[in-house]
C-alpha cells in the first residue's frame, strides 16, 4: 500500500484512541497528519487481508506454504517464486529426479504428493531436498524453501543443507507446560545458547536446558531472551543475517530441544522470548532468500534501497502481499509452534526512516522524526505485527529496540502508535560510561546522572539496562572492565587483600545496577554473565581471530568459586532481583527524586514505597543524614550494597530501625536520619517483615531440581 495515496485524505482515517497519545504526549500532536498516515497503511493492509482471506489464515503461512505433510500423510508443496516458468522439488526421495510443480496465480507453484499405499509420508524424516528453479530470463537456479523448517551446514563450510523435518513421535517433544502470566515486573536475562557453556565450544539447547536455566531461576529472573535463534550462516553476526527465518539454528541443536528448553523454562515459571530481525536478511544466495526467484526483488527491494548501507544485507518490501505473509506468518510459527512468550524487534530503528536510521538517537526534537523522512510502510508493518500478537496472545511480550527513540513506539495502535509493550533505553550503558571516562568520581554531577536515568518517553514502558550483549562484544567495554582493568584478572581472589581499585569497582558495579534496577525503568535487562561481572570480552569465532573459541563462552564457574570475589556481584544481583519480586517497584509508577545534592554527592528517591539513597561521593560518609520521605513509620534496611556479604564494608547494621518525624523536607511530608556510607546505596522500607538477615534471604533460596522450583521459607523477609 502506497503512503502517496493518503497525503490528502488522512482526515477520513479515524484512529480510535488517538487523543489518549495526546494526552500522554502534547507535543505529538503537531505530528497528527503523520500519526494518521501511517495509521491509514496499518488500517487499509488490515482490510485488504481480512476481505482476500481472513488475518488468522493470511498470518499462518506455514501451513500452506513450503513442504509439509498433510492429515492423510501426503506431502504438499507450495512456494511462491513469481519470477519461474518452471519448478522442481528433488531430493532423496526420488533420487533426485525433477518432480514438477503446477503453476497456480500471482506466481505461485503448487504440487502433491500421495502417500505411499501402506501408510508411511512418502518423504522420511531428515531426507534431503532441494528446489531447481527455471526462470524466465533462462536462469537455472538450486534454493532452499523460504519455509524450510531445518538445514544443516553441509561438511565445514558455510552453506546450509536442507532436510525434511517430520519426527517420529518417539522423537518430538510431547509435553508442554503451560505459558506463565506475564511478569508484572520484567527481569530478562539476556543470554546467547552458543556462548553459554565455560568450555571453548559451541554449547547446546540441551547443555542450556540443563546447566544455564536454573541458573536463570536461581539470580531470580523471570523472563529469558534468547538470541541467534533463526538460522544464520555467519556465526560472528549473533544472529542479525537471517538466512533461513522458519529453521531453528541446527548449530544448537534440533527443533525439539528448542522446544524442551521453552517447556521446562515454562515449568520453572519463566517466560521465553527471542529476537526477530525483520529489517534484513542475509546476502547469501544458495541457501537465503537473496535473488531467491533470479531477481533482485522477490523478497525485497529491487533498487539500491533494497540493500543495508553497513553491510550489504537485503531489506523487506514491506509494500508486497506475499512478504507481509511471509513476516507475520514467521511470528505465529514461534509462538504456535515452539510456544514462546514473545520477541525483542532488533534493529527496528532501520525500518522507521528512509536513511536506514544512520546516527539517529533520541532527541527532544521530534522535526527528526516524522515528516517526508518516515518510512510509512515499515511503521504500519510493525503496528500490524502488534496488533496480530496481542490480539491472538494475550499474554505476548513486544520488545523495540529502537537507538532513535522514536515518540509513540510503546503505545496502542488504537491510539496511533506502534503497539509495543515495552522500549528497550539503550542510552543509559552509554552515559554510565560517559560519566567513567569524562569526569572524576568527586566530580560527579547529581544533575547528570538524573537526566541520563530518567530520559524517557511519556506514558511508555521502557526496559532499562546497564549493559547489554553489545557492550560486551570485543571493542566495547563493560562497566566492570572500565572500573577495575586488568586488576579484574589479577586481584579477584578473596585470599589476597582488596586494592583500591578492585574495592571502588565492586562497590559502583553494585550502586549503578540498583539505580539503573530502580529509578524509571518498567523492566529490566541483563546479558548473561555481566551480573557477577564477567572479566572477557565476547568474540566468537571467525576468520579474523583464527576460529578461536576463547573468548566465545562465559565463565561461570568464577562466580560459583567461593574463593574469588565474583560470588559478590552474583549475590546482590540475586538479593536486587528477589527484593523487586517482594516490593514491586518495576510494576510501581515512575520514582520521586527528592533530593540530588551536588557538593555531597547523595541522591534520593521513593518508588513503590521503598526509600532508595545513593552516596556517589568516594570518600565522604554522611552519619544522621537527614532525607525526606513521604509515608511516615519506622523504617528498616532491606538491601545494603555496602553489606559484607556483597563484598562491601558492613558500615550499616540491618537491624537498625529509623523513625519518621514529622515536617516537610526536600518536598516531603516526613524525614528520617540515616547512616550514608561513601560509595554505597540503600534501600529502606516501612514494611512489616520478619528479621532475617539479608544474606540469609538469598543464601540457598532455591531448590535444585530442573523444573520444580519451591521457594525456602527465608527468601521472602
Amino acid at each position: 500500500m502506497n503512503s502517496q495515496d493518503y497525503n490528502n485524505n488522512f482526515h477520513k482515517w479515524e484512529v480510535p484512541s488517538i487523543d489518549n497519545l495526546f494526552a500522554s504526549d502534547p507535543k505529538l500532536k503537531q505530528f497528527e497528519m503523520d500519526i494518521r498516515k501511517r495509521y491509514a497503511i496499518y488500517e487499509k493492509n488490515k482490510m485488504a487481508i481480512e476481505q482476500s482471506e481472513g488475518f488468522d489464515r493470511f498470518t499462518q503461512g506455514f501451513k500452506e506454504f513450503g513442504v509439509f505433510v498433510t492429515p492423510e500423510g501426503g506431502v504438499m508443496c507450495k512456494e511462491w517464486i513469481p519470477n519461474a516458468r518452471a519448478v522442481y522439488l528433488s531430493g532423496d526421495f526420488n533420487n533426485w529426479e525433477k518432480w514438477s510443480y503446477e503453476c497456480k496465480d500471482h506466481g505461485k507453484w503448487e504440487m502433491y504428493i500421495r502417500p505411499h499405499s501402506d501408510g508411511p509420508c512418502p518423504i522420511r524424516h531428515l531426507s534431503k531436498l532441494k528446489l531447481f528453479i527455471e526462470t524466465h530470463d533462462h536462469q537455472r537456479l538450486e534454493r532452499i524453501s523460504p519455509w524450510a523448517k531445518y538445514v544443516t551446514r553441509q561438511g565445514n563450510g558455510n552453506d546450509f543443507q536442507w532436510l525434511f523435518w517430520n519426527p517420529p513421535k518417539n522423537q518430538m517433544c510431547m509435553s508442554q507446560s503451560r505459558r506463565p502470566l506475564k511478569p508484572l515486573g520484567l527481569k530478562i536475562y539476556e543470554a546467547h545458547i552458543g556462548v553459554s557453556s565455560n568450555r571453548c565450544e559451541i554449547a547446546s539447547y540441551r547443555q542450556f536446558t540443563s546447566n544455564v536455566l536454573p541458573r536463570i531461576k536461581d539470580l531470580g529472573y523471570n523472563c529469558v531472551l534468547l538470541m541467534a535463534i533463526k538460522e544464520h550462516p555467519f556465526y560472528p553476526s549473533l544472529g542479525y543475517q537471517v538466512s533461513n527465518f522458519f529453521a531453528a539454528s541446527s548449530r544448537f541443536g534440533t527443533p525439539e530441544d528448542l522446544k524442551e528448553l521453552v517447556n521446562v523454562a515454562h515449568g520453572m515459571g519463566i517466560t521465553v522470548i527471542m529476537d526477530v530481525v525483520h529489517h534484513q536478511a542475509s546476502s547469501n544466495v544458495n541457501d537465503g532468500l537473496n535473488m531467491f526467484d533470479g531477481t533482485r526483488g522477490c523478497y525485497f527491494k529491487d533498487d539500491e534501497s533494497g540493500y543495508r548501507n553497513s553491510d550489504g544485507s537485503r531489506i523487506f518490501d514491506l509494500t508486497k502481499w506475499e512478504v507481509l505473509r511471509f513476516l507475520l506468518s514467521n511470528l505465529r510459527y514461534y509462538m504456535d509452534e515452539f510456544n514462546m512468550d514473545g520477541f525483542r524487534f532488533n534493529g527496528i530503528h532501520t525500518m522507521l526512516y528512509h536513511d536506514q536510521g544512520r546516527d539517529r538517537w533520541h532527541s527532544n526534537d521530534y522535526r527528526q522524526y516524522f515528516g517526508m523522512q518516515m518510512n510509512l510502510e515499515s511503521m504500519a508493518y510493525l503496528a500490524l505485527a502488534n496488533d496480530l500478537l496481542h490480539s491472538r496472545y494475550p499474554n505476548v511480550i513486544t520488545i523495540a529496540e529502537d537507538h532513535s527513540n522514536m515518540p509513540g513506539m510503546s503505545r496502542p495502535v488504537r491510539e496511533g502508535g506502534i503497539g509495543f509493550d515495552y522500549t528497550i533505553s539503550t542510552s543509559i550503558p552509554q552515559k554510565w560510561m560517559q560519566l567513567l571516562n569524562q569526569e572524576r568520581d568527586e566530580d560527579w554531577s547529581m544533575e547528570f546522572i538524573f537526566n541520563a536515568m530518567t530520559q524517557r518517553r511519556a506514558g511508555e514502558k521502557v526496559l532499562a539496562l546497564n549493559e547489554g550483549h553489545d557492550q560486551s562484544l570485543i571493542g566495547n567495554c563493560t562497566i566492570i572492565t572500565k572500573l577495575m582493568g586488568e586488576e579484574i584478572c589479577r586481584n579477584m581472589s578473596d585470599m589476597i587483600p582488596m586494592t583500591s581499585r578492585v574495592d571502588r569497582g565492586i562497590s559502583l558495579h553494585k550502586v549503578f545496577r540498583l539505580m539503573t534496577h530502580s529509578l524509571i525503568g518498567d523492566g529490566y535487562l541483563n546479558f548473561m554473565g555481566n551480573e557477577f561481572g564477567h572479566p572477557d570480552f565476547l568474540e566468537l569465532p571467525s576468520p579474523s581471530n583464527n576460529d578461536s573459541y576463547h573468548y566465545a563462552r562465559r565463565r561461570f564457574e568464577l562466580c560459583d568459586d567461593e574463593q574469588l570475589r565474583f560470588k559478590y556481584l552474583k549475590r546482590f544481583d540475586q538479593a536486587l532481583n528477589r527484593a523487586e519480586e517482594k516490593y514491586g517497584w518495576l510494576s510501581s509508577p515512575p520514582a520521586f527524586v527528592s533530593r540530588k545534592h551536588e557538593q555531597d554527592k547523595v541522591f534520593v528517591y521513593e518508588r513503590g514505597d521503598l526509600l532508595f539513597l545513593f552516596n556517589f561521593h568516594p570518600t565522604r560518609s554522611y552519619p544522621d543524614y537527614k532525607v525526606g520521605v513521604d509515608k511516615a513509620g519506622t523504617y528498616k534496611i532491606i538491601l545494603d550494597t555496602d553489606e559484607k556479604y556483597f563484598g562491601g564494608h558492613g558500615r550499616n547494621q540491618s537491624s537498625v530501625e529509623f523513625h519518621t518525624r514529622q515536617g516537610m523536607f526536600d518536598g516531603r511530608r516526613n524525614s528520617l536520619l540515616v547512616y550514608v556510607p561513601s560509595r554505597s546505596a540503600l534501600v529502606l522500607s516501612s514494611r512489616t517483615y520478619h528479621n532475617v538477615p539479608l544474606h540469609q534471604q538469598i543464601d540457598g533460596g532455591f531448590s535444585t531440581d530442573r523444573t520444580t522450583y519451591t521457594p525456602h521459607a527465608a527468601i521472602y523477609c
